[in-house]
């Protein structure tokens, strides 16, 4: 009988110039018991960033454990509660300022547990812990991390009481004073991932895709067409699947011709357009991007620190920011609950679609993943930083028993959450920033 068709985990298709990674087939399985056994997991680390804090007497369960019940803010992901884990009673105390500036002293601790250098151009913070991750098995992949968001901005100026800006709109750092600019341009991301060039094609073969602005996968077609013929019917309908699912999110980039949002323009006001398009647009980019494996370390800012984005188109009007600053107000609190409540829908899509996508052996994309929820403060009208609202989503590869509501009475430092998360997904790491004791106990 004649030998199975084979494929390599890391194989392209290419032609003319282009190059695009494909997705877990069938045909990447190693042959037989032992080496199916020896074949470990991709596995993946994204965080997700939201700003102002949430209104927590909205979003914490009442109940601990399996089967927690779903309080109003979580309910986008009732059908998800399986995958997600809510960690009540988390701090990250070295966000907290010296004197006003809770967003900035936030957003700078996010990932890396540290307190800042209060500062408009002299910037002083730590690596983050995706930036740690990344280091350690960042070469395994195209790119050994992405970051991503909606609002961009540049590092100069005073974001927050005296803060730069540096600290307002970043959440990735690669050391003290580098922090990790982030991407918000859809087609810029889309580009970044699936339009790179093979560096033996020609000159002309380069110019020409330049020229004629033509389709990705249409530079592929050749190597398409042989790889299906040797395909299993199953992988032959994912392969299919797969490559109209980049045709359409490529074509939907082209047609909503959303612009790049690298800084702000005058008189800018938190409004745009085509924002829930645009995020729509970056979780399909994140999930082609996990599923293909060109990066395996995420971080996305849904906004920026103290965002004023208004969401009159959700029923919320009025600048979010400036909500969080409820006041004790009821009506704040309402508007506050549709507002997190959307953001968590949003949050939701992702998990939804990665829960969706098979990573092979059986498993999904969120099997293989880590994902970490949470905000820069807990009340946005306290600006305090502890009782941080916390969500980890996924099973690290089955070393997290996920669907559970854990509280913590003794305020264990989220940095010590970022310690466990990291020696799951195979990074050794005794302690993390500056207020680490040891890894976070998920039993």
């Amino acid at each position: 009988m004649p030998r199975p068709f084979r494929l390599s985990r890391r194989a392209m298709l290419g032609g003319a110039g282009a190059l695009i990674a494909l997705p877990w087939l069938e045909a990447m399985a190693p042959v037989g018991r032992r080496a199916k056994a020896a074949m470990d997991p991709a596995l993946r680390f994204l965080a997700w960033y939201v700003p102002n804090g949430i209104h927590m007497q909205s979003w914490t369960p009442q109940n601990v454990g399996p089967g927690y019940d779903i309080p109003l803010i979580l309910e986008p992901l009732t059908d998800l509660q399986s995958d997600v884990m809510v960690l009540s009673g988390l701090t990250n105390l070295p966000g907290k300022p010296e004197g006003p500036g809770d967003h900035a002293g936030g957003t700078s601790a996010f990932l890396t547990c540290t307190h800042v250098k209060k500062s408009e151009d002299d910037i002083v913070n730590n690596i983050s812990m995706d930036q740690v991750l990344a280091n350690a098995i960042g070469d395994q992949t195209k790119h050994a991390s992405l970051q991503l968001g909606i609002e961009g901005g540049g590092n100069v100026g005073n974001c927050d009481s005296g803060y730069s800006c540096a600290y307002t709109r970043n959440i990735s750092w690669a050391g003290p004073k580098s922090p990790m600019p982030k991407l918000t341009d859809p087609q810029v991301v889309f580009d970044l991932l699936f339009a790179g060039f093979d560096p033996e094609a020609s000159a002309e073969e380069l110019e020409a895709r330049r020229k004629q602005r033509l389709s990705v996968l249409d530079y592929a077609l050749d190597d398409i067409n042989s790889l299906r013929v040797k395909l299993g019917t199953s992988d032959q309908a994912k392969l299919d699947q797969y490559l109209t699912g980049v045709n359409e999110l490529e074509q939907r980039i082209k047609d909503e011709a959303i612009a790049p949002v690298c800084e702000l323009p005058p008189g800018w006001n938190g409004d745009y357009d085509n924002f829930p398009a645009q995020l729509d647009l970056m979780i399909d980019v994140m999930i082609l991007a996990m599923q293909c494996d060109m990066t395996r370390v995420i971080t996305f800012m849904y906004q920026n620190a103290g965002s004023y984005r208004d969401y009159a188109f959700i029923g919320a009007p009025g600048a979010h920011h400036e909500i969080s600053h409820h006041m004790g107000l009821a009506e704040n609190f309402a508007k506050l609950e549709i507002i997190d409540q959307w953001e968590v829908l949003q949050f939701a899509k992702l998990i939804q679609r990665m829960k969706d996508t098979p990573d092979g052996d059986g498993k999904s994309l969120l099997d293989n993943s880590l994902v970490y929820f949470s905000a820069e403060i807990s009340d946005g009208n306290a600006h305090n930083h502890n009782n941080m609202p916390v969500l980890l989503c996924g099973s690290g590869g089955g070393s997290i028993k996920s669907g559970r509501h854990l509280k913590f009475d003794n305020e264990p430092p989220v940095a010590n959450l970022f310690t466990t998360i990291l020696n799951t997904l195979g990074v050794p790491n005794d302690k993390f920033g500056d207020d680490g004791t040891g890894p976070l106990s998920l039993a």
